[in-house]
């Protein structure tokens, strides 16, 4: 299986940040059907035996066509947070992509639209520091 080439530094930058990887990918069938996410994390807070865990989908949008990485990205997106649902209710899915792409496009209207009307969450990277630096949650 293909990692996209900011993987491991989003991976990284996760740990850095406190949350532990649990899945590398995190399979998760459904059906007859699998699907693989990049990521399964979950961070355990103080005390608390209930953490929060979440799937992260890592996107570096590095089709020479914009529009062909956005179909792909946020048609994943959409089969992986249905995947979630059926077998792994309490995990949050997020799309982890650079940070400058984003900016980029942030005033396209199809842009920003597709990823609000299929209420997406982000984890903004940025490549050059190897750093998370916005969380965007829908």
């Amino acid at each position: 299986m293909a990692r996209d080439k900011i993987h491991t530094p989003v991976k990284e930058a996760l740990i850095y940040e406190g949350w532990t990887i649990t899945d590398d990918p995190l399979y998760i069938k459904v059906g007859n059907l699998t699907v693989f996410i990049d990521l399964g994390v979950e961070r355990v807070f103080g005390a608390e035996k209930d953490g929060k865990r979440i799937a992260v989908e890592v996107k570096t949008f590095g089709n020479p066509s914009f529009m062909t990485a956005l179909y792909e990205a946020v048609g994943k997106y959409a089969v992986y947070r249905n995947a979630l649902r059926l077998d792994e209710s309490d995990r949050i899915l997020y799309l982890a992509m650079p940070e400058d792409v984003y900016d980029r496009y942030a005033k396209e209207p199809l842009f920003i639209g597709s990823l609000e009307d299929e209420k997406i969450n982000l984890i903004l990277f940025e490549t050059d520091i190897e750093k998370i630096t916005r969380w965007i949650t829908r």
